[in-house]
């Protein structure tokens, strides 16, 4: 696996193809430069090995060219966090960014319009991605929320780069990450699926089974599987056509050798609510009108158990509806359970959507091990698919 520490890039060019899709209020500001502090390892290597850097990225879902979507908003934003001046081309591809980085001198950064202006882009189109090859030395891919994708700018420029393209800082460590939970990491591995439902999460249990050996269920998808067992789970969020499916897991778990820990109790509440009435009680005996909205104490302990004895945990997805602060609670109490089990030397790994959203609303973001920067491409992984942006680099 070629990474930027194996090339020197003293008065060469890096075209870097980044992830700055980063969140803008009305007045254009960067509302969470988390995106933009991630690729800074790899562009601040480059200029001191006395190189050049071409960033591009896409911004949102732009229809054509739409102001709104401009990188150029952002480019104050990346000037800050790099602390070095940013220079902007006003197209990503044609004469004007082929000027801006023919002109570019070592030490220096250009910015690049947003590719997605183009729809070549998102159609993986080759001589889009030919005229992008055009302005680099060397190809770096350091975008994992867009690695699933084959885009011009993630997989297809890289056929132009033969034995001169590699992975950033940030891409190669989501591979090491996801790999040290897949393939190396130390047992007992534990995997934590929360979430709404089990249908989105079946590729990832049917490829993960043979890795670990605890499965954590929480979420709304709990439901399913106590629905299918002959439990009461009254007004709870539930998938119907999923009750034989939820059974056949439970039981090739089994027959895997993996235990499945299915929540004890749980918060319910009479309505979808923060100001709802609650109460506690099993999770297979929720009355009629009430709904499962957190795990109840009895549930918290026991997860904490199996995370205190794991040594590779794996978390997505929250436990209950964690945005309303009453049914938090759950999702809070394995954050510190995740948390005590890192300091205690476990590796632990978040990722996809709302565990992610999580750890960083309730301060968990740099108690754990790492925290993946992209939803659907790390979720893809843990199905076991190889993404186009990572195979263009291996191949």
């Amino acid at each position: 696996m070629k990474t930027i520490n194996d090339f020197n890039f003293e008065n060469k060019k890096a075209l870097i193809r980044v992830d700055f899709n980063v969140p803008l209020n009305d007045a254009f500001e960067v509302t969470d430069a988390t995106r933009i502090y991630s690729a800074k390892p790899t562009i601040i290597k480059i200029l001191e090995d006395g190189g050049s850097c071409i960033l591009m990225s896409h911004l949102g879902r732009p229809k054509g060219k739409q102001d709104e979507f401009s990188l150029k908003h952002i480019a104050k934003e990346v000037e800050d966090v790099l602390g070095v001046e940013v220079l902007f081309a006003n197209d990503c591809i044609g004469d004007e960014a082929e000027k801006a980085a023919q002109e570019l001198k070592p030490g220096q950064i250009l910015l690049l319009e947003n590719l997605r202006f183009h729809q070549e882009e998102e159609q993986g189109d080759v001589k889009f991605a030919e005229q992008l090859s055009r302005l680099g030395d060397i190809y770096v891919n350091d975008a994992f929320g867009t690695a699933h994708r084959a885009h011009a700018s993630t997989t297809i420029v890289a056929q132009f780069f033969m034995g001169k393209k590699c992975f950033g800082a940030l891409l190669a460590q989501e591979i090491e990450s996801i790999d040290k939970v897949m393939q190396t990491g130390e047992k007992p591995v534990t995997a934590i699926l929360g979430g709404a439902k089990v249908s989105s999460k079946i590729t990832i249990i049917d490829n993960i089974l043979d890795k670990i050996d605890h499965l954590i269920i929480g979420g709304g998808m709990t439901f399913t599987f106590i629905k299918a067992q002959g439990g009461k789970i009254g007004n709870s969020l539930v998938e119907d056509d999923k009750l034989e499916l939820a059974n056949e897991i439970l039981k090739k778990a089994k027959a895997k050798n993996v235990q499945v820990h299915l929540p004890l109790d749980v918060i319910i509440a009479d309505a979808f609510s923060n100001d709802a009435h609650t109460n506690t009680c099993k999770i297979d005996e929720i009355p009629d009108g009430w709904m499962g909205l957190d795990v109840g104490p009895n549930t918290e302990a026991m997860f904490s158990d199996v995370v205190s004895a794991s040594k590779t945990i794996l978390w997505n997805g929250p436990l209950g509806v964690f945005e309303m602060p009453n049914f938090s609670k759950g999702t809070i109490a394995l954050g510190y359970a995740i948390e005590n089990a890192t300091k205690e030397g476990a590796f632990s790994l978040v990722g996809g959507g709302d565990s992610v959203a999580a750890v960083k609303q309730f301060g968990f973001e740099d108690k754990v091990s790492y925290v993946s920067t992209g939803g659907g491409a790390m979720l893809e992984s843990l199905e076991g698919k190889t993404l186009p942006g990572i195979a263009a680099i291996l191949n």
